[in-house]
């Protein structure tokens, strides 16, 4: 019998993970406290799936300016330092390896989150959202077009973000660039109508994440940061396939090779885009061609498609979402070909333990 690459050991740049199932970001609005913290029990939810070969854990936001829903945890102040540090610790004695996502919604924000003041973007485009406030759900408005001057305090933010992340105890941090938040409006032509460096030209509109990687590069090791894309979003979080999309990721895959990263984590298309020319189809067979690191793939994933992503050598890592948040021991199911428990998705951003850390494992 073949042996299963998912349970085998992967190193990343000296970072050994236990086997090759990766437990993808995923945002549970549990940190419903005036401080936005995580808490002891984002701590018990994470040690109850550390024996993942990786965690990614949710989105955090960088900053204020960063935030576009509620009760997500931030990593911009003490406070938010001092209580990840639970987590990675609770983490670290079940022998697992945790990274941060470094996250900024941009326009997918609301006025209700900055004091009134609209959410700073690339261009004023709204995405024709529904946002998650403190009041419910409300449309998303025209953002506010940032200044060279926002751009440079943006970047500032996601490196303060990273020093803070390593100092909570983080094993590395993983830059979201993907479904359609702040550096994929960037990307996208449809929501970058600038006339600056940071828009017009491909290299124009992926400026911004390469001078987010320089400036980390001074202060931490690129070979523990990762970044996250999802080049074939198409009609979902206001982001539009162009006839641009291709040639964009493909560069910023091709530049990305100099980075010595510690992965890239690609998303496969979250909608059927067969009919249109200009998305990637098969986004890790595509980008296993151009991208010389490690890759990890997402979406939709079972342990048999998972498994033979792996045999076929077009990625090294497969991340699971919904399955990690139901089946905190999914590695085990997976290696007794064991049942799943089955979501509730009513609980998925719903403050308290409810769906949350009350999932059993095999043994309960």
């Amino acid at each position: 019998m073949e042996k299963e690459l998912i349970f085998e050991p992967y190193h990343i740049n000296g970072l050994e993970l236990c086997n090759r199932m990766v437990m993808a970001p995923m945002t549970r609005s549990r940190s419903a406290n005036p401080e936005n913290v995580a808490t002891a029990l984002t701590a018990l939810y994470y040690q109850q799936r550390a024996s993942a070969g990786l965690i990614v854990a949710e989105g955090i936001f960088i900053s204020k300016e960063a935030v576009g829903v509620i009760n997500v945890p931030g990593i911009y102040s003490k406070t938010q330092i001092d209580a990840w540090k639970l987590t990675t610790d609770a983490v670290h004695q079940h022998e697992g390896k945790i990274f941060a996502q470094l996250w900024h919604t941009g326009a997918f924000s609301h006025p209700d989150f900055h004091e009134g003041k609209k959410p700073l973007a690339p261009s004023y485009v709204n995405p024709l959202q529904q946002v998650f406030t403190p009041e419910g759900f409300k449309p998303t408005e025209e953002p506010q077009a940032m200044s060279t001057e926002d751009i440079k305090r943006t970047i500032d933010d996601f490196k303060h973000a990273a020093i803070n992340a390593f100092e909570a105890g983080f094993d590395g941090v993983e830059l979201h660039g993907a479904n359609g938040y702040l550096l994929q409006q960037f990307f996208s032509k449809n929501s970058n109508h600038r006339t600056d460096e940071y828009g017009g030209s491909v290299e124009n509109r992926a400026r911004i994440l390469f001078d987010i990687l320089d400036e980390l590069k001074e202060v931490v090791d690129l070979n523990r940061v990762g970044v996250r894309l999802n080049p074939s979003l198409n009609g979902i979080m206001g982001i539009l396939v162009d006839d641009e999309t291709i040639a964009l990721y493909d560069y910023i895959v091709t530049k990305l090779n100099s980075y010595g990263l510690a992965y890239l984590h690609l998303i496969e298309p979250f909608t059927d885009v067969s009919s249109i020319s200009e998305a990637v189809q098969e986004v890790a067979k595509h980008y296993r061609k151009i991208y010389e690191g490690t890759i990890i793939i997402n979406r939709a994933f079972n342990k048999e498609t998972a498994e033979k992503v792996l045999q076929d050598g077009d990625a090294d890592l497969v991340s699971f979402g919904v399955p990690f948040i139901a089946n905190p021991d999914l590695v085990e199911r997976f290696k007794k070909n064991a049942p799943l428990n089955q979501p509730d998705q009513s609980t998925f951003y719903t403050p308290g333990e409810l769906g949350y850390t009350d999932y059993p494992a095999l043994n309960k």
